[in-house]
């Protein structure tokens, strides 16, 4: 998690997962993510940490999956910072998140970006762009109205959903789009 507006993306994402089986998941967070944990949720950094199989320092350049011998399904960043952003873009691996984004690229395994910034500026679509052609995958949080939300919890764990979908994770968080009738 980096230190994005849109924490409750992150914390979901460990929520659901806790309840797969099969899947172990590490978790990195930016000081700026728990500053934004502590201002938009009511959860502490503590909580998050509890809901993690394995914990990591953001500065622990030698943690496990810091190294493409580390087996992974691949790296999720939700949300991820438009800085996360450009130093994944820009292969700066000057912390343990963006080395082992590094890695994930250059192992060619899945890695999720959720970028939550708005307005973006043309640097910000160049960054997209670069992350994109270097391998990365996109997942903004763009609201799905045809699901009809009813609040925000509705948003939230539709995208969530969505970037597990990339995984082949259906934890049945996905209303599915069933065509129109007519």
């Amino acid at each position: 998690m980096s230190g994005a507006s849109g924490a409750i993306y992150g914390i979901r994402l460990l929520q659901v997962l806790q309840q797969e089986s099969g899947i172990e998941t590490h978790l990195v967070m930016s000081d700026s993510a728990k500053l934004n944990i502590a201002v938009e949720t009511e959860f502490s950094s503590k909580d998050v940490q509890a809901m993690a199989d394995h914990v990591h320092s953001n500065k622990n350049i030698g943690a496990t999956i810091a190294s493409g011998s580390f087996r992974s399904d691949g790296m999720i960043i939700a949300p991820c910072s438009i800085k996360t952003l450009s130093a994944v873009a820009n292969c700066y691996a000057d912390s343990l998140m963006v080395r082992a984004a590094d890695v994930m690229l250059k192992e060619r395994r899945r890695l999720v970006l959720v970028p939550r910034e708005t307005p973006l500026h043309t640097g910000h679509c160049e960054l997209l762009l670069r992350a994109s052609r270097n391998g990365a995958i996109m997942a903004p949080p763009m609201p799905a109205h045809y699901i009809k939300p009813q609040s925000v919890d509705d948003l939230v764990d539709h995208h969530v959903g969505r970037v597990l979908d990339l995984f082949d994770i259906d934890p049945g968080l996905v209303k599915r789009w069933q065509g129109t009738q007519g």
